[in-house]
């Protein structure tokens, strides 16, 4: 495996070819163990990743600290590779209930100054509002970032699910390196205008999701048990007749898979790989992995090549819309714009 890097969009920096998102280590997908999310956080660096993902409300803080007590522990050469992501503006109450977005430009300032603290770095990367904030103007909120660019307290600002009126707005009010939302097989909504918004302003798209929370891993099964505190006790495409339609989804794709002697989880991940290049664009999917097994499987997709009738066979088996359930709760669906 060779790990490659790309562009994150026309004004952002060069990151390897796949990123890992933290969250899972942290909050909302049962419980992890942390020894071993520390020794995947210093894996991925060993295999040459750079972008890590992490937000300032995953875990209430628990995953920067992880994510800075990784990087004090790694060799001084796989610290310094290492570009962090950091979403913000969630507000959450002491049962971890969710109680709204925060983009006022004191607001974008105060996150930045914990978040810099608990990773225990003197930037952030890439900084950007987790969802928009209904009753604040992007350009407020993209102002503030843009004055801790000035500052030196953040290096490139981010964009996190928002539609293409906000990405245009925002990019008129400073320089966005890329946008994060989700993008998999089963998750196609930003190709019809999204994508070519993001494509047309040069602003790179960095994927969560590609394995629809391990939906389209090929290791989720009908009877897996979730606990209460997994998000996907609660979303709709892993409820009931949407769950089983959804994993006959799988089914299709792991003939595929093994027909090229691939692994479900690394057809998957090449699938989202490949519509970067083939689309003259940039796109770095995000892994959750939270073993090492994990993260060496998803890895592997590096090594995936998908000719055209790969392609084809692909989209064949599992079309776009073909999902069945929103991909969040209709109340979360509710912040997300088109």
């Amino acid at each position: 495996m060779t790990m490659r890097t790309r562009p994150l969009g026309t004004t952002g920096p060069q990151v390897s070819a796949l990123g890992l998102g933290c969250m899972g280590m942290s909050a909302l997908y049962g419980e992890a163990d942390r020894a071993e999310s520390i020794a995947t956080l210093h894996a991925a660096l060993e295999a040459g990743v750079t972008l890590l993902d992490t937000g300032d409300f995953y875990g209430m803080g628990h995953n920067e600290m992880l994510i800075g007590e990784a990087l004090r522990a790694a060799p001084a050469a796989r610290r310094e590779q290492a570009l962090v992501s950091v979403k913000f503006g969630a507000l959450r109450d002491p049962d971890g209930g969710w109680s709204g977005y925060d983009g006022r430009p004191a607001a974008v300032k105060n996150f930045a100054a914990h978040s810099l603290q608990r990773l225990g770095v003197d930037h952030i990367d890439v900084y950007r509002i987790a969802r928009l904030d209904p009753d604040v103007p992007i350009e407020e909120t993209v102002g503030a970032i843009a004055e801790l660019v000035e500052a030196g307290y953040v290096r490139h600002i981010g964009l996190s699910e928002v539609g293409a009126d906000t990405i245009r707005r925002a990019a008129a009010t400073a320089p966005i390196s890329d946008l994060q939302i989700e993008y998999s097989l089963i998750s196609r909504g930003i190709e019809d205008e999204i994508l070519p918004t993001t494509r047309e302003l040069g602003i790179g798209i960095t994927a969560y999701g590609v394995l629809s929370r391990g939906l389209i891993s090929g290791h989720f099964t009908a009877d897996r048990q979730l606990g209460a505190g997994d998000f996907r006790a609660m979303s709709p495409r892993f409820q009931g007749d949407n769950l089983r339609h959804n994993l006959n989804l799988v089914e299709a794709l792991r003939k595929i898979a093994e027909q090229k002697g691939v692994s479900v989880a690394q057809i998957a991940i090449a699938w989202v790989l490949s519509r970067g290049p083939r689309h003259n664009t940039d796109i770095v999917p995000l892994v959750g992995a939270r073993r090492r097994d994990r993260l060496t499987e998803a890895l592997g997709a590096l090594d995936v090549t998908l000719d055209a009738a790969d392609l084809t066979a692909i989209e064949e088996a599992v079309p776009p819309g073909a999902a069945a359930g929103d991909r969040y709760p209709a109340a979360q669906m509710a912040h997300l714009e088109s």
